[in-house]
């Protein structure tokens, strides 16, 4: 019987793969690699109650590996056979997001693993953008655009064989699956040699950055690989002193006890030189290093609430006003289970017994009396603001402000080639899982 490479070891290698490719592309990675991991040393040292015995080893295995990528892609065959790519990895697009919100002519969702035991393994996701040609108000432009994306093909031969492959046997054996690490990180690689003339890339980037991006390049480029920190007002702060210019303020929710959704923050995007086809020279400005903090996943209500601070007009001060506007989201973990506005999972604690009759209902009661442990279930995916924010500050976008947008979910998922999957019922369905396992007793 052929033994073939589990989807979770296949994304862990990939990931790692990708990081130290990464690495000696943009060697400033390497050293925000180090800040994160002496931040979170020295945050672990100061907070040891952060993880529990149970927990420590797989929980700090996750923070050491997690990253989270961002591509850009050009059309919708691009899209589908990406779809195809992390499928192999265990990947599964998760979330719609409409970034022309924010004034960015793309839509996206992410892919990640999507249960419990492939998280903690590995939680590589990648956060994928599909341009809207649509969006694009200038017909010459627009039709140029398309011929030259019709053009290039950003998949070698070779991972499309193996794609093929994986799909006839129902997986990849190891020598397959190193063959496809390496033929699939070819996708992700830089390329300083455009595939368009100088004036061609003046007039996509005079469009919009993000476009110029797109189009000029023989493929998709990696364009950030964030580590995760559990203090990111630290590596904020400490930026500088590793000759790291950080942007000017942090994404997302202002800082609290109770860590909510996701925060971000980088380094400004580097200035690389590319040549063009014509033989001119250039200079092009997409990639950056990006840090996260991952906090308590929201329910519908969670983010209802989210969302209407974060609207709210700040005065003064922007920090000081959203710290402010945030003083009516609860910071205690025990009030944000009572008002259901977060997930959270359940395990009996270390040595702990559960009452022959006790239900569902008495939850409370038990982890009032310590019987029963609520973990907060980590938030696994992303802000659409914040991510055209992360964009538009980085790269020098005037078009900050968010809207209403053109949301078309229906034609992203036609050129995907299946739905996305609605992130609430995936933590709740973690919710639920970690409850069955307790009191659904066979």
């Amino acid at each position: 019987m052929t033994r073939f490479s589990s989807p979770d070891a296949i994304r862990d290698a990939f990931s790692k793969a990708m990081s130290l490719m990464y690495q000696q592309e943009v060697p400033q990675y390497r050293t925000l690699l180090q800040l994160v991991k002496e931040v979170n040393a020295r945050y672990l040292q100061a907070h040891p109650e952060t993880f529990t015995d149970a927990d420590s080893a797989p929980e700090l295995n996750r923070l050491a590996v997690e990253r989270h990528g961002a591509i850009r892609l050009g059309k919708a065959q691009e899209l589908a056979t990406m779809r195809r790519l992390f499928a192999v990895m265990g990947m599964y697009p998760v979330s719609y997001y409409d970034l022309s919100a924010a004034g960015v002519p793309v839509h996206a969702t992410a892919f990640r693993p999507v249960d419990a035991r492939s998280l903690q393994y590995n939680p590589f996701r990648v956060f994928t953008s599909l341009l809207r040609l649509e969006l694009i108000d200038d017909d010459g432009l627009k039709q140029k655009v398309s011929q030259i994306l019709d053009q290039r093909n950003i998949f070698t031969p070779r991972l499309l064989e193996l794609l093929e492959i994986g799909h006839a046997q129902q997986g990849l054996t190891a020598a397959q699956a190193d063959e496809f690490v390496a033929e699939a990180l070819k996708t992700f690689q830089w390329h300083s040699e455009a595939q368009v003339d100088g004036a061609t890339y003046q007039s996509l980037l005079d469009q919009h950055r993000l476009i110029a991006d797109v189009v000029s390049f023989k493929g998709p480029h990696i364009n950030h690989l964030t580590p995760r920190t559990l203090d990111i007002d630290a590596v904020q702060r400490q930026m500088p002193a590793y000759q790291i210019v950080p942007k000017e303020s942090i994404e997302g929710p202002p800082p609290r006890r109770v860590p909510i959704l996701l925060r971000q923050t980088s380094f400004k995007a580097l200035s690389e030189k590319i040549t063009f086809t014509d033989n001119s020279e250039g200079r092009h400005t997409a990639r950056f290093g990006e840090i996260e903090q991952r906090g308590l996943a929201l329910t519908p209500a969670g983010r209802a609430l989210y969302d209407r601070l974060l609207q709210q007009p700040t005065a003064g001060d922007k920090a000081a006003g959203l710290a402010a506007n945030f003083a009516a989201f609860p910071d205690d973990m025990h009030e944000l289970r009572r008002q259901k506005l977060g997930y959270f999972s359940y395990r009996l604690s270390a040595g702990a017994t559960l009452p022959e009759q006790a239900s569902r209902e008495q939850l409370q009661s038990l982890i009032d009396d310590g019987t029963i442990e609520a973990r907060p279930v980590v938030y696994e995916d992303f802000l659409p603001v914040s991510a055209a924010g992360i964009f538009q500050s980085n790269l020098g976008s005037e078009r900050g402000a968010a809207g209403k947008g053109h949301p078309n979910q229906l034609a992203f998922e036609q050129a995907l080639g299946c739905a996305v999957i609605d992130e609430f019922s995936l933590y709740q369905q973690l919710e639920e899982a970690s409850l069955a396992a307790i009191f659904d007793r066979p």
